[in-house]
């Protein structure tokens, strides 16, 4: 039976949605994406009511089994973090009122998930959301592709990104062989072979708004 996860990049300007449905063998297929946007020139409440119902929309229509959100960080753009924040409570908020478990992954996760790399850039997490779909064109926008990556990251379990030490250990995680890749990164290492971008030749990034 396959689990059916909708995954939430919050934002208060674009809030990105992306809904999965993925099989136990992991095979996952797209069932919906798009971005919930909000003007700056609208009050704050009314931009808040926005994404709510927005949100609350996606759920009634698709039924999702569980929810991804981004987890939010602290950086140096103050306003940018609050809209962020509130427009994560605002998942959260949605997915209790529906009773639907949530996970929370951060974008280190999500990209090494998706990727096989944790600090893989935005256009490349958009190649493989479209090469692990079966996509015919990249899902635009970004946030809308960052939101299908934290659903399949969520269904497949999430991962531990390579370079970071598991809680309570002192030993960095090492970069997974061909023997235990996920199916993301078999196809991303398939991909480099055919000739797209080296995900190691990238800068650090997260999932913007």
């Amino acid at each position: 039976m396959s689990t059916r996860v909708l995954g939430v990049d919050p934002g208060l300007t674009r809030c990105g949605i992306g809904i999965v449905d993925v099989a136990p063998n992991r095979r996952a297929t797209l069932v919906h994406y798009g971005v919930i946007r909000t003007s700056p020139d609208m009050s704050i409440d009314a931009r808040l009511l926005a994404i709510g119902e927005g949100i609350d929309a996606a759920i009634v229509e698709h039924a999702p089994t569980a929810m991804a959100v981004e987890r939010v960080f602290a950086q140096q753009n103050l306003s940018t973090v609050m809209g962020t924040a509130q427009a994560s409570g605002l998942a959260l908020y949605s997915a209790a009122k529906h009773g639907i478990p949530i996970g929370m992954h951060t974008p280190s996760e999500v990209k090494a998930s998706v990727t096989g790399y944790g600090n893989a850039e935005k256009k490349q997490v958009q190649q493989m959301v479209a090469r692990i779909l079966g996509l015919a064109e990249l899902p635009q926008p970004a946030d809308a592709a960052d939101a299908l990556a934290l659903a399949l990251c969520h269904a497949w379990g999430g991962l531990v990104p390579v370079g970071a030490r598991p809680h309570g250990s002192r030993t960095p995680v090492s970069a997974p062989t061909s023997g235990n890749l996920t199916p993301a990164q078999q196809a991303w290492r398939n991909a480099e072979q055919a000739g797209v971008a080296s995900p190691r030749n990238t800068r650090t990034g997260r999932f913007g708004k």
